[in-house]
């Protein structure tokens, strides 16, 4: 059974010392909270080949890979194989549609729209894992 969506109430406060530069880059954004809490996830998954962890690109690196980005925005879905494009972000989706993208954008597996509702969810994480692949999962996945 999937997990209802909650939101989580953040309640602590962390505080830690940082250069002027980065300080000034920080006021800058619109939601320093926000950015910083991504980053810190980010940190827990893999970091980007293209900054190193930076979050920030050289604009050669950037010209040079926005095409071929762009070019590789697609997929087979992992159960029908209809080819399948994905956002780099999930900015502006809602529901199952913010859910699917999250979960492949995360390392999940990818499905189509009409896909991704009829596969069986992962009872403590919620993803959504064909049921001979829920294995491979819970090793990848779950264990610590």
């Amino acid at each position: 059974m999937a997990r209802k969506d909650t939101k989580t109430q953040k309640s602590q406060i962390v505080a830690f010392k940082v250069e002027p530069d980065l300080a000034d880059f920080l006021d800058k954004l619109p939601n320093k909270s926000e950015f910083i809490r991504k980053a810190i996830l980010a940190q827990f998954g893999m970091t980007c080949p293209l900054c190193t962890g930076s979050g920030v690109v050289p604009r050669g690196v950037h010209d040079h890979y926005r095409p071929v980005i762009a070019a590789h925005d697609h997929r087979p879905c992992e159960k029908c194989k209809t080819d399948v494009t994905f956002p780099l972000s999930v900015e502006g989706l809602t529901g199952l549609e913010k859910k699917r993208v999250e979960q492949f954008l995360h390392g999940g597996p990818l499905y189509c729209p009409k896909c991704y509702p009829t596969v069986t969810s992962c009872d403590d994480c919620g993803w959504h894992v064909s049921n001979e692949k829920m294995v491979e999962h819970f090793k990848k996945v779950h264990t610590h």
